[in-house]
């Protein structure tokens, strides 16, 4: 939790964040997620002045278990003095115990925000999915959080200005904006009405600009002029591309030649043929791309 010190921008962990979405693809597959196509509503996770702390507490913690489809999972909310926004005793359950940051007794809005990622993290356990290490997990978390709809609110917790930053999670907000942007090209929604911070928005712009460059990439049929001669020249060597490309080339057993890139939406690699126009299916997502290799 970056509280007035200063906030991480950029994509240091993109890499991992697609790494992330194909494993969820792979562990959920392409139905399940689909079940998460709307995501945790402004309305069922606000916190008003008049809330009871606790009651509030439990009545979000309620709603965002609700959305990740664990009902007989169980959060007892509670809050003490701590470094990090939020922890959850990942136990059997279904009882989880939840402590959050003394400092939510006063930022209630964001109450929902440290939940949705300590609701994520039990249902990664629940799910048996995890990274080798506590960094590269937490970005799972988040990136799982905002993928299935409950990230937004982590992403609107953030806030900067001259004198002052608030940032909850992992990722940097510009990777949380590219994650509810892969979201959002996958179900067609548009998150940005729900959020309160300025900077947010702008964030999500920023992410959602790098998402789009991903279906814009050769050898996929959208990529642009400067794209598609660089990958033609890359194409007569029939090797890996300079460093920064996604594609690479390489025969087959039978000497044809095939280029291999990831997939715009979960970011398994795909193989195809190397000869023209060709429709390509992702075994993984089932997204169907137009490509021209």
């Amino acid at each position: 939790m970056a509280d007035g010190g200063p906030v991480e921008h950029g994509y240091p962990h993109l890499e991992t964040v697609r790494a992330a979405v194909t494993a969820l693809y792979r562990r959920l597959s392409r139905d399940t997620i689909e079940t998460f196509s709307a995501s945790v509503a402004p309305a069922d996770v606000a916190f008003r002045d008049t809330d009871d702390l606790y009651l509030g507490a439990q009545r979000v913690a309620r709603e965002i278990v609700r959305h990740f489809r664990l009902p007989d999972a169980r959060l007892i909310v509670g809050f003490r003095e701590m470094t990090h926004a939020a922890n959850v005793e990942l136990a059997a359950g279904p009882e989880y115990f939840v402590e959050l940051n003394d400092r939510f007794r006063s930022h209630r809005a964001d109450i929902g925000a440290a939940l949705a990622h300590e609701v994520a993290h039990v249902y990664l356990h629940r799910l048996d999915l995890a990274f080798p290490t506590t960094a590269e997990n937490e970005i799972l978390t988040d990136t799982a959080t905002a993928y299935l709809g409950a990230g937004w609110l982590l992403l609107d917790a953030y806030r900067e200005d001259a004198v002052s930053s608030q940032k909850l999670g992992y990722l940097t907000p510009e990777e949380f904006g590219y994650v509810l942007a892969k979201r959002a090209l996958l179900f067609g929604e548009d998150p940005s009405p729900w959020f309160t911070s300025p900077q947010a928005y702008t964030a999500y712009v920023k992410g959602r600009d790098r998402a789009r460059r991903d279906g814009r990439q050769p050898p996929l049929a959208a990529a642009g002029w400067a794209g598609r001669r660089r990958y033609a020249h890359d194409r007569r060597h029939a090797g890996a591309g300079p460093p920064g490309t996604p594609y690479a080339f390489a025969a087959d057993p039978a000497g044809r030649l095939r280029v291999s890139f990831p997939c715009p939406t979960c970011h398994q690699r795909i193989r195809v043929p190397v000869q023209g126009r060709v429709r390509a299916r992702c075994g993984l997502c089932r997204t169907v791309l137009e490509c021209d290799t």
